[in-house]
């Protein structure tokens, strides 16, 4: 199997990237700023609690006098129960904060997904996207929500008490922080390796989803080619290399902590060695010392949470990296602004704006490339008139989706113009094109849901009078009403509980409720019997019938009643004519009609 290969994003911390995601999650600022200001008052009174130890070895133990305890106790408990509060408050502010990022992260990228291009997904792999939609987009809302307490309260809480240690005694507190140079070097040779590990982990855990998606996808032809054990196989060695890379961030973060918590340590134990020798000479009082070592405990405590809490980070920052690719993705056709003020873009489309189609296409000295490189169209030129009907064949690979892919705007031209009625496409929203195209394809896809749903899709405010109407049209009402719950049946995921004819033909009816003026027939009788074949044949001429319309077929008997049939060899047009006139001229087309009719013809004496 060939995994898709991500980027390579950036090489450090980058603390842009974390500004991005608050940014996009602007909506919940309220929230976030609460959040900020209860982390702060917590760590203020985390601060007060040694100073308050001061005071009671200081005014009631040392002096052994009880004035005041009273007040001194209630003042404690008043503390105590309203920390109490802040953090069940804050717990649940939290909840919702992480509840609330994540939902809008996979609303913003469901969003960005409907509106990119067809060729983002020509090279992007469904198992890539899922994971940046699932597990990464949690793991960005549990950083964001819960991790980020940790950096508030520990900056907060180490600055608070800082400032109080300076005030008590300078000097004590220099040598209380002497550590904290050492525990930045320490997290700066540590990063790099931690970041780059976790990436890597993301990087395969994109590959472990895409294999599944793949897996799940084809496991019939798993089965039928007998491919079990050399699959999981591949799947082992991948998920062998997942485990080799958890392993090793594991591995670095395990050894980052302690060193942090021994520093940690070392601090303490100054705060001992030197502030035990100024309590006995008188330079400081007991309460002052005990304070000391309470807040040399307290400060390095944060410090470990910080560093743990970084660790996070660079593990998230992948996750983080992918997300925001996605979500920042500019898509490769995009009206222009100004286009878009007029029309309407698929969020507000304006109707009331747009011009009546009449379905004139012409192709001006057309060029595509893909973004491989790969040539398809050079200087290709046609003209079809409004409700002509019009067959592209040839062989595979010669350009015939190609040109209704360009057709539709799915893609647009590398070079050269397609004009509609006149005017470039380009002049007009997208909206305004495809509310007028009715497409059908080779393998359909039905959504899960009943069969009046997926015809209603493509017209969600149809009645069910017109979507009976659609079924008509197209001859499914005689399959539909012959089910169990006629139009009220479930259709199954990707309409599993359907045939392949029948998924065509509901397929058919969604693409006419809309009552496109432009049709798009790629391959739509390919896959399914002769006798089916017959009944879409016969709703195909009373579908197009006034409506300018591209057949791609491979059955070339389904497309002699087409105005014009165009042969299309190395993107441009070596054959063109009624199929009446192709024949008579004896060139490419005759020679492919007959050799199909024959062997057609040798296949029903085969089967008699």
């Amino acid at each position: 199997m060939n995994y898709f290969e991500e980027q390579d994003y950036t090489k450090e911390f980058n603390a842009s990237i974390w500004v991005r995601l608050v940014k996009l999650t602007a909506v919940y600022r309220k929230e976030m700023i609460l959040m900020l200001a209860l982390m702060i008052l917590n760590a203020a009174i985390d601060s007060i609690f040694p100073l308050m130890s001061k005071v009671a070895i200081d005014e009631f133990i040392v002096k052994n006098s009880y004035q005041g305890f009273p007040i001194f106790i209630a003042g404690y408990l008043a503390l105590v129960f309203f920390q109490g509060f802040t953090i069940c408050f804050f717990i649940i502010n939290s909840g919702r904060l992480e509840c609330g990022v994540v939902y809008t992260i996979r609303k913003m990228g469901f969003k960005k997904l409907q509106e990119l291009s067809f060729s983002y997904y020509d090279t992007t792999p469904v198992g890539w996207i899922m994971s940046r939609m699932t597990s990464d987009a949690q793991r960005i809302g549990d950083v964001i929500a819960w991790s980020s307490l940790d950096i508030i309260w520990g900056v907060a809480i180490i600055l608070i008490v800082t400032v109080n240690m300076f005030i008590l005694n300078a000097r004590l507190a220099l040598i209380t922080l002497s550590m904290f140079p050492i525990l930045m070097l320490v997290s700066v040779l540590f990063q790099r390796t931690i970041l780059k590990n976790h990436r890597e982990v993301r990087k395969i855990n994109s590959k472990i989803t895409g294999a599944y998606n793949e897996g799940i996808n084809g496991a019939r032809t798993t089965k039928t080619l007998l491919r079990e054990d050399k699959n999981f196989e591949e799947f082992a060695v991948l998920s062998g290399g997942m485990r080799a890379a958890s392993i090793r961030a594991a591995v670095i973060s395990s050894i980052y902590l302690p060193i942090v918590i021994s520093l940690g340590s070392v601090g303490v134990g100054l705060v001992l060695w030197i502030g035990g020798g100024r309590v006995q000479t008188g330079l400081i009082s007991f309460g002052t010392y005990s304070l000391f070592i309470a807040y040399a405990l307290q400060i390095f405590e944060p410090a470990q949470q910080i560093a743990r809490v970084f660790s996070e980070f660079q593990s998230a920052q992948a996750a983080a990296e992918r997300t925001l690719s996605l979500i920042e993705t500019e898509p490769d056709i995009a009206d222009r602004p100004e286009i878009e003020a007029v029309y309407g873009g698929s969020v507000n489309p304006r109707p009331e704006n747009w011009p009546v189609i009449q379905g004139d296409i012409v192709f001006e000295h057309t060029c595509f490339r893909y973004k491989t490189g790969e040539k398809v169209l050079e200087d290709f030129n046609l003209h079809v008139k409004a409700g002509e009907k019009i067959a592209l064949v040839g062989e595979t690979g010669a350009g015939k989706s190609t040109i209704v892919n360009l057709i539709c705007r799915f893609y647009e031209p590398t070079a050269g113009r397609i004009l509609i009625d006149g005017t470039d496409y380009r002049e007009r929203s997208q909206i305004w094109l495809q509310s007028n195209l009715g497409y059908v394809l080779q393998s359909p896809h039905l959504f899960s849901g009943t069969i009046a749903e997926n015809i209603r899709y493509a017209k969600l405010d149809a009645t069910d009078e017109e979507i009976q109407r659609a079924a008509r049209t197209v001859s499914a009402d005689e399959f539909i009403m012959k089910l169990e719950r006629g139009f009220d049946t479930e259709a199954g995921e990707g309409g599993s509980r359907l045939s392949s004819g029948q998924k065509q033909l509901v397929s058919f009816a969604r693409a006419i409720i809309a009552n496109p003026q432009i049709f798009v027939l790629d391959e739509a009788t390919s896959s399914i019997d002769t006798e089916t074949e017959r009944v879409i044949q016969k709703a195909v001429d009373a579908v197009l019938a006034g409506r300018t319309s591209f057949i791609v077929a491979h059955r070339l008997s389904t497309i002699r009643s087409c105005d014009r049939i165009l042969l299309i060899h190395n993107g441009k047009i070596q054959e063109e004519g009624s199929h009446r006139e192709l024949l008579k001229l004896q060139g490419a087309y005759y020679h492919l009609y007959t050799n199909q009719f024959k062997e057609e013809a040798e296949n029903k004496i085969l089967q008699a």
